[in-house]
């Protein structure tokens, strides 16, 4: 899944070219490694090629950076407008039933860092066992009381390492995230999922039918150039409802399934969390680009061409990139959006 903005990592990440199109936490970009990380056969676990679904607008991007790694794209499907994550899922398995009607899918958003491969392919295994019949979703065990994501509760154990959902939770205050810590078997929701096409798309009749019908009639109506590109037709997509896949059909369904794990997995959503991700200095500093700091601790200093000298100054963000900058206090992170220009 390529269609996310990112816009709390401005002025990097934009509305041209959002934070999967960029180097955060890693050494190639986000989408690049989101590719890369699970290829060929794992010990009886076989990936194919991967599927993009990306907004159309990002086309040249998208294949240009894919190519640049070698990657070989199954199908690149481009969406006219963003319409969440539930039509992005419905795509998902359509398309997956016409490469392959036995295949599994495993979708995952292309902005996430996951450091632990190995971990992830334990975890798809474990998840396999239940997956012909399940929804599978991937919690990751909490570290912190933290406010910033979804829960998922699980129930009782459907196989090993993979348990019935019980409840999807809402992001909680602080005093409810340190009772879900205390009380255990809560997870934090990854927003990737494993699913077999054909359950996937029945659990949509709960509640978002109109949802998988109208993404299957705009990808019926695709006009497809070379071999992967299929172009959905733009007046039927952009019927298709808003709604993102855990209200649509996870919050809905009985069959949703968690696989906790622990895959050093990060959203980066965020500045200051892109500062605790980063290897830092002696004084805390993390620094990417050309920087002069004198007497400067716990910052996070950015600079995309730019030289940056700081002086004095300490839990600071300073990022400059294009025509833009921004400087911030780290505990102010989550405040970007209130300054981005309207052009994002």
């Amino acid at each position: 899944m390529s269609g996310g903005s990112g816009t709390r990592l401005w002025p990097v990440s934009t509305t041209l070219q959002p934070k999967q199109f960029h180097s955060l936490g890693a050494q190639r970009t986000m989408i690049e490694e989101t590719a890369l990380r699970l290829r060929g056969a794992h010990d009886g676990l076989v990936f194919l090629d991967p599927v993009v679904i990306a907004g159309v607008s990002h086309r040249d991007l998208v294949l240009e950076l894919l190519s640049r790694s070698g990657v070989k794209l199954a199908a690149l499907v481009l969406e006219p407008e963003g319409r969440n994550t539930a039509a992005t899922a419905a795509l998902a398995a359509i398309v997956a039933q016409e490469i392959d009607p036995e295949a599994y899918v495993l979708l995952m958003p292309a902005d996430h860092l996951v450091a632990d491969r190995a971990a992830l392919v334990d975890a798809v295994r474990a998840a396999s066992a239940v997956v012909s019949d399940r929804i599978v979703t991937f919690g990751i065990r909490p570290t912190a009381p933290e406010t910033g994501y979804g829960y998922i509760q699980q129930g009782e154990a459907l196989a090993d390492g993979v348990h019935r959902v019980t409840a999807f939770k809402e992001k909680p205050a602080l005093d409810v995230a340190d009772q879900y810590l205390r009380e255990g078997g809560y997870s934090w929701n990854s927003g990737m999922f494993f699913f077999a096409p054909k359950v996937l798309l029945e659990e949509f009749s709960i509640a978002g039918a109109d949802i998988r019908d109208d993404a299957h009639e705009a990808f019926r109506r695709a006009r497809r150039e070379n071999t992967i590109e299929i172009h959905l037709d733009p007046e039927t997509f952009a019927r298709v409802r808003n709604e993102a896949v855990d209200r649509a059909v996870m919050e809905k369904t009985s069959r949703a399934a968690v696989a906790p794990c622990d895959i050093g997995w990060a959203d980066v959503g965020s500045w200051a969390e892109l500062w605790r991700l980063s290897p830092k200095d002696e004084d805390g500093n993390a620094v990417t680009g050309s920087a002069t700091l004198l007497d400067a601790e716990n910052n996070l200093i950015r600079g995309d061409g730019i030289h940056i000298s700081a002086i004095g100054v300490s839990d600071l963000i300073v990022v400059a990139s294009g025509n833009s900058v921004l400087i911030m206090p780290r505990s102010r992170a989550q405040d970007v959006k209130k300054v981005i220009p309207e052009q994002g």
